[in-house]
């Protein structure tokens, strides 16, 4: 279509011009004294067109040759401009490929070519200087110079201000605090996150250089915190979330100096967390290690609540622990016998007769018997221990047990030889 309205466009136009040039009745008179030209309007107007073209090409000829040094002066520009981009690029691509001195040397180089372009701006000129910025500086954190890295972020932050400053200087100040947290300097990394406004400093980016910080100056509970939060923003793995949490509790548990403050630090964990054997664990040996065990029990609210909660957290999950969580179960359990009621003992031998097989139940059973001079019970299931159990403490705890039965009933000779086989595990 558009080729048929081209083609009769075209066709008027001819006509107009053929009826403008065949007819020629009108005539154009000059006079240049003492001469006379006659001239017919077409050749007239012809020649006017003709004369317009050749002024018209002839101005633009004299001011593409007025305009030459300009363009000569942007193409130099432009050529600059190119060439910082490349090395900035060039910068980049040595620093990942572990190159930093040829990294430095690259960013170095395209800051002077930035620098040559003086006043003139061209879109991205910022980004480039300040990456060529931060590209020198992390690659002489990479080569252990300080000096030359603070130099370069301080070159950075006194730059020029752009659309995008509030980010940039956000950006800078990350990565100065990863670095001091590489370098074990809490303060400084502390002082950097600070910094930080107030949407950066929620970026997932930012908590795990929080909990880097909580962790290096030992703030358990702040570290706790972030990692439940970082969690939440799936920054993690659930198992790794789990393993992180459980390593940050154990820490605070074990950092307990008394018994409040280790009631306190367990009251503070969430339901979720409080359910884990091995922490509850890690809670019950820390009581003991404090040596106030005994008398804290009474003396603190909720106390002896929380020991039986504790034990019966474990002895409920008892059958899904791996050995090395059973073995130390069994110790707890046993070191905790003179203090728990008559009705533990009816759960130990229920579980004992559930599982006859199970080595540890039958020892935990007899020392259980053990403790209240059941000689006879004790005796029966601790023999049958002592040659399944597979753990050195717990046999020669059981040989043990067997060696003091033994000076009940008056038989020295076994006494002696269960203290001698008690002696050699």
């Amino acid at each position: 279509m558009k080729g048929v309205f081209g083609f009769l466009g075209l066709a008027a136009a001819a006509i107009a011009l053929a009826l403008l040039v065949g007819s020629n009745d009108a005539n154009l008179t000059l006079f240049w004294q003492p001469y006379r030209i006659d001239l017919s309007f077409n050749l007239a107007l012809f020649g006017l067109l003709l004369l317009f073209l050749l002024l018209h090409l002839a101005l633009r000829a004299l001011a593409l040759l007025r305009s030459l040094p300009q363009q000569a002066q942007r193409w130099r520009v432009l050529q600059l401009e190119r060439t910082a981009l490349t090395s900035v690029l060039d910068a980049l691509a040595q620093h990942y490929a572990g190159r930093y001195v040829r990294a430095q040397s690259a960013a170095r180089l395209a800051l002077a070519q930035l620098e040559q372009l003086g006043e003139h701006h061209f879109p991205g000129r910022e980004q480039a200087q300040l990456l060529a910025q931060l590209l020198q500086a992390e690659s002489a954190h990479e080569l252990g110079n300080t000096e030359a890295r603070d130099r370069a972020l301080a070159a950075a932050l006194a730059g020029p201000t752009v659309s995008w400053g509030s980010e940039a200087r956000a950006g800078l100040s990350l990565r100065a605090a990863a670095w001091a947290l590489e370098q074990q300097d809490a303060a400084t990394a502390a002082h950097w996150l600070a910094d930080l406004p107030q949407g950066a400093g929620r970026r997932i980016h930012a908590l795990r250089l929080r909990l880097r910080l909580a962790r290096l100056q030992q703030d358990h509970p702040a570290a706790i915190e972030l990692v439940r939060l970082l969690a939440k923003h799936r920054a993690y793995s659930a198992q790794a979330s789990a393993s992180l949490l459980r390593g940050l509790v154990l820490d605070t548990l074990r950092a307990a100096r008394d018994p409040a403050t280790l009631l306190q630090a367990w009251r503070e964990l969430e339901p979720a967390e409080r359910a884990m054997p091995e922490l509850a664990l890690a809670a019950l040996e820390q009581w003991d290690r404090l040596g106030e065990g005994g008398d804290a029990v009474d003396a603190l609210p909720g106390a002896r609540r929380w020991l039986e909660e504790s034990l019966q957290l474990g002895w409920g999950r008892y059958a899904s622990l791996d050995a090395d969580l059973r073995r130390r179960w069994l110790l707890r359990l046993e070191a905790e016998l003179p203090r728990l009621g008559s009705d533990w003992l009816a759960q130990i031998e229920q579980a004992q007769q559930r599982q006859p097989a199970d080595a540890g139940l039958q020892y935990l059973a007899g020392q259980a018997y053990l403790q209240r001079q059941l000689w006879g019970k004790a005796a029966t299931l601790l023999g049958q221990a002592s040659s399944q159990l597979t753990d050195p403490e717990l046999a020669r705890r059981c040989w043990r047990g067997l060696a003091r039965l033994a000076e009940e009933r008056g038989d020295a000779e076994a006494a002696q030889a269960a203290w001698k086989k008690a002696a050699l595990i």
